[in-house]
């Protein structure tokens, strides 16, 4: 046993929030899986909810169509995953009886499941052992045993097998969330709270002063982006039947980014266009 777990699970066990996709189906753990990519737990838990009253089971939300679906998905950002979850359900409906399918070969062929939803969902929702490599848990990771202040944008062999090697052999489902949620709660990328940090006596991070490390991700300003621009125009279409192509220019100022917003938004299967430069949601 890593010197880090006992103290870790003790921890979450006293600390951790009540999340409705701890306690759900394994559909409900793939639909915030879905939703929790690049999206935070305030933003997803009513529309989690939502969905889960909506559609219980992937075979419900198969019989939706497009346009429902990307309504509901309401303002999470990145609708494309909403239609990706759509066809993984479509799938898992017709190929897999309804049932989420439990291996992470088998996960990753889903529409929108990479490496990590697969972990996770193998993870959270059927308790495997599998490496579960979130931001959170990368952070706290790189702080607690490389001594660095954050990770690289992507994980590396080696990073990925010093993580295998303080896998526990037993409950490591409760060793991803426990470290997923000491890094979210504590261990945060700015100003962390080391003092209510567990382990902060085994921390190389602390031991090595606190070095400090460019971010090499940085936060794309939202306002006046080619998203923001995509997501006004979607946002416009969920209130309304269809639109002709002259009212979406009057909501945005730069006309040539909604010329190309729109091109983009018809290209992934966002919107339709309609006779007489009209567009509207996928029917």
């Amino acid at each position: 046993m890593s010197s880090l777990e006992k103290p870790i699970i003790n921890w979450f066990k006293k600390n951790k929030r009540d999340l409705p996709w701890r306690d759900t189906t394994p559909w409900g753990v793939m639909v915030s899986e879905y939703m929790l990519q690049q999206t935070p737990v305030n933003r997803v838990l009513p529309k989690w909810n939502e969905w889960m009253e909506r559609w219980p089971t992937p075979k419900d939300l198969a019989k939706a169509t497009p346009a429902q679906v990307i309504s509901a998905w309401g303002r999470l950002g990145y609708p494309r995953r909403a239609l990706r979850l759509h066809a993984a359900a479509q799938i898992i409906a017709e190929d897999f009886n309804n049932k989420v399918p439990d291996d992470q070969e088998t996960l990753q062929l889903l529409p929108g499941v990479g490496e990590y939803t697969a972990a996770a969902i193998a993870a959270f929702a059927f308790e495997h052992r599998s490496l579960v490599m979130d931001v959170n848990i990368r952070r706290l990771l790189v702080r607690a045993i490389d001594g660095q202040e954050h990770p690289k944008p992507a994980a590396t062999a080696r990073e990925k097998a010093r993580r295998l090697a303080v896998l526990p052999e037993k409950n490591a489902h409760v060793w991803a969330a426990a470290t997923m949620e000491l890094g979210a709660l504590v261990c945060t990328s700015k100003n962390p709270s080391c003092e209510f940090c567990p382990i902060i006596g085994q921390c190389n991070w602390r031991k090595n002063g606190y070095p400090k490390t460019e971010l090499i991700r940085k936060s794309q300003d939202w306002h006046g982006t080619d998203r923001k621009c995509r997501g006004t125009i979607v946002q416009a279409l969920r209130e309304n039947e269809s639109l002709t192509e002259i009212a979406i220019k009057k909501l945005w100022p730069d006309e040539s980014q909604v010329e190309k917003a729109l091109k983009t938004l018809l290209a992934d299967q966002l919107i339709q266009a309609l006779p007489r430069g009209r567009y509207r949601l996928p029917q």
